[in-house]
């Protein structure tokens, strides 16, 4: 028996005879009903992967079936079958979710690619739901609901259950301290300590002291007993953060602790015995590292069990918007700022900036933007550097690379500008005053840009309040004059 199904709704019995004669070599079970009455307990009692149904039944309508099935939000594929084909019936049906539309008389081929069309779009249209249902916006701190990020959710689920040592790596913002608390709070050590470590922050010399702890007099400044994060950590989790920046010497001990679990305290003599999951992350190349001879082989195949990669912030695609609202959202009532939303410039310019800094950049300039700025609405020229020079826009991608879109672009139209006002002066040679040059640069590129003023500063390089100040001094001195 197959997985596909078919039902055939045709009142003309010698029609219904020959469609399904149609089909008989297709992959698929058919199922021929000649009434309204009898498709709706066909469809009670099975839904099938696609409906043939005829538009003029003896005691319904057709599209009352269809929408019938809407309401039921039943997933089978619909194509309608009728002769009285129309423009208005056609709309109507694909209104009410038909698939596709075949008008009476039409040959095997026909009706083979249309029912075969209408089986893959099903079974596409069922993957892409799946994914949607299982898809999540937010998870455990992290914001976005890209593909991208749906893996990095997956496999934290799948991760987290074990005690295996994850290896967290992505660029520096990404969110990999993120990561490790997300692993801690879904595993089942969630209710024991998480304890945190940036290996490239404390001096080399403590290093040892902060992971492993000391005993009172161990060296200059132990003035008691002190625990270190693994004894802190016992029952839960130890983040070491920028694991590649740990000394070569501190490593050996670092492995000795993986593989026995015990212990010993800078200047103590007593082993400790600890029950800790290692989570580690760094923003190098780990096995670059490796190989330069930075960091201990076998303890990066020690650790290096389940790895988890976090992309950055530019292949996210479109993660940026939902994380900068959500930033303006907190940043504007800890601020008690009024800010709600962005202009869809705005959110054009934050879309397509490349995020070199990624999350902690869009925070930095979330805040910069509520702290200095005053309104309901985020508009262009309240971005501020480098989001409103061309600098951000090179590194934004393709969408900010392109040319104006009149014939000249900032360069051409500077020196076209010069031309012209060397033309307007004195017809001598006498160099023309910068001022003119400059104004006229600007206008002709706000022109361009359609009278878009943060387009335009973005293009010249410029801030858009300069050229809004520029505007201002121009209009004083042409009422002046």
């Amino acid at each position: 028996m197959s997985s596909n199904t078919i039902l055939l709704v045709e009142d003309t019995p010698s029609l219904a005879r020959l469609y399904k004669q149609y089909l008989d070599g297709e992959d698929a079970d058919v199922t021929v009903v000649g009434t309204g009455k009898e498709a709706l307990a066909a469809l009670s009692r099975e839904t099938p992967s696609v409906v043939l149904l005829d538009l003029r039944l003896p005691d319904m309508d057709g599209l009352d079936i269809l929408k019938e099935m809407q309401s039921r939000e039943l997933p089978s594929e619909v194509v309608v079958v009728t002769a009285h084909g129309s423009i208005n019936v056609a709309v109507e049906a694909m209104r009410a979710g038909a698939y596709d539309f075949l008008v009476k008389p039409f040959n095997a081929e026909r009706l083979l690619v249309t029912v075969r069309n209408a089986l893959k779009h099903g079974s596409l249209s069922a993957i892409v739901k799946k994914i949607i249902d299982v898809s999540r916006d937010s998870y455990f701190g992290f914001i976005g609901s890209s593909l991208a990020m749906q893996a990095v959710y997956r496999t934290v689920d799948a991760a987290a259950a074990s005690k295996a040592t994850v290896f967290i790596t992505g660029e520096s913002g990404t969110g990999k301290e993120v990561a490790a608390e997300a692993i801690h709070r879904q595993s089942p050590r969630k209710n024991g300590p998480f304890v945190a470590i940036n290996c490239g922050a404390i001096p080399k010399d403590l290093m040892e002291s902060e992971i492993f702890g000391h005993v009172k007099g161990a060296f200059t400044g132990a003035h008691a007993d002190r625990e270190g994060a693994a004894s802190r950590a016992s029952g839960g989790t130890l983040f070491l953060d920028e694991i590649c920046e740990m000394d070569l010497a501190l490593q050996t001990k670092l492995l000795r602790f993986i593989q026995t679990g015990t212990l010993q305290k800078v200047g103590g003599s007593k082993t400790e015995k600890v029950d800790v999951r290692f989570v580690c992350a760094t923003n190098r190349d780990p096995l670059a590292e490796v190989e330069a001879g930075n960091f201990r082989e076998d303890l990066y195949y020690r650790l290096h069990v389940i790895p988890l990669h976090l992309p950055a912030l530019r292949d996210r695609n479109g993660d940026v918007i939902e994380i900068a609202r959500h930033f303006l959202s907190e940043y504007a009532a800890e601020e008690g700022k009024l800010f709600a939303s962005f202009t869809p410039e705005a959110e054009q310019v934050i879309g397509e900036f490349n995020w070199p800094g990624n999350i902690r950049q869009v925070q930095n300039v979330l805040r910069n933007i509520v702290v200095l700025n005053e309104g309901d609405v985020v508009t262009g020229d309240m971005l501020p550097p480098p989001l409103n020079r061309p600098a951000s826009a090179a590194k934004a991608g393709p969408a900010a690379e392109q040319q104006f879109d009149q014939p000249h672009d900032a360069e051409q139209g500077a020196s076209a500008a010069v031309a012209r006002s060397n033309e307007d002066g004195d017809g001598d040679g006498n160099i023309v005053p910068l001022w003119k040059v400059e104004r006229d640069v600007i206008e002709r590129a706000i022109e361009a840009c359609e009278g878009n003023i943060p387009k335009a500063a973005a293009k010249l390089g410029i801030s858009p309040s300069t050229i809004y100040r520029k505007k201002l001094s121009w209009e004083s001195e042409d009422t002046g004059s």
